[in-house]
């Protein structure tokens, strides 16, 4: 039997369809990325803004665990690049993921110092009193704090500094206190010493044995499975342009 709709409700349910197509549209791809992200994220968005002049993407940046635990709770983010691939699996055992969770880089950990000429600092060097403060990101929460906790503990001077700690919510804000000098030293993501501001001071490479390996995942969550461009973005990250960006702030691409 034909399905017949009155022309007043025929109108009212168009426009619903169109502004729901509309809202949707509008509908930026919203991001969360560690924190060691910040400068080589940013150039690879500009970079897929150049192709997608249309894209809306919002990028909100902080320490792997915590947004881990705001897409558990529920917050609206499309797509999750972590620090530690054990956060996206953990997304993806709870059955909040889209895709599998992929390695995209392999993240390393360095001594930088505003004041001082880190690069001839070693971890062993953090014990001398000349050295008040040291800040790295919270390990609790933090990826990049808990491998500078980890070569700290491998070459015996964890419990020597204790005193001397200062925590950064994310690596971000461990880089900040060291620039700002509310810490002389910090030891933080070889992706943040190399953006320019930053490399006009030499940093120290902390050798990756002394740590479990940064292996940073990502995945698009299950939101983020209903919108193309997401899902656009996310294929965006295995060109070869984007692996260059990666290489130039020291990130370890896998083969």
């Amino acid at each position: 039997m034909p399905l017949f709709v009155k022309p007043g409700r025929l109108l009212v349910i168009l426009t619903l369809l169109l502004l729901t197509t509309a809202l949707h549209a509008s509908d930026p791809v919203r991001i969360a990325a560690a924190s060691d992200l910040r400068y080589a994220l940013d150039d690879i968005v500009q970079l897929y803004r150049e192709a997608h002049p249309d894209a809306a993407i919002e990028v909100i940046y902080g320490s792997s665990g915590k947004m881990t635990t705001q897409i558990i709770n529920g917050a609206p983010y499309d797509i999750f690049f972590s620090a530690d691939i054990a956060f996206p699996l953990q997304l993806k055992d709870k059955g909040l993921t889209t895709t599998e969770p992929v390695v995209y880089a392999i993240g390393r950990i360095v001594i930088w110092s505003n004041t001082l000429n880190a690069a001839s600092l070693t971890l062993e060097d953090l014990t001398s009193d000349t050295i008040a403060r040291i800040a790295i990101a919270q390990p609790s929460h933090a990826p990049y704090g808990l491998r500078a906790k980890e070569a700290m503990q491998s070459t015996g001077v964890w419990d020597a500094v204790q005193s001397k700690l200062v925590f950064g919510e994310n690596i971000a804000h461990a880089a900040q206190m060291a620039e700002s000098g509310a810490a002389q030293v910090g030891i933080i993501a070889l992706s943040l010493a190399r953006f320019p501001e930053l490399a006009r001071h030499d940093h120290y490479l902390i050798d990756n044995a002394l740590h479990n390996p940064l292996t940073q995942g990502y995945v698009v969550t299950r939101r983020g499975g209903n919108k193309s461009e997401a899902l656009a973005f996310a294929g965006f990250m295995a060109t070869d342009k984007v692996h260059d960006i990666m290489t130039r702030y020291g990130f370890v691409i896998p083969e």
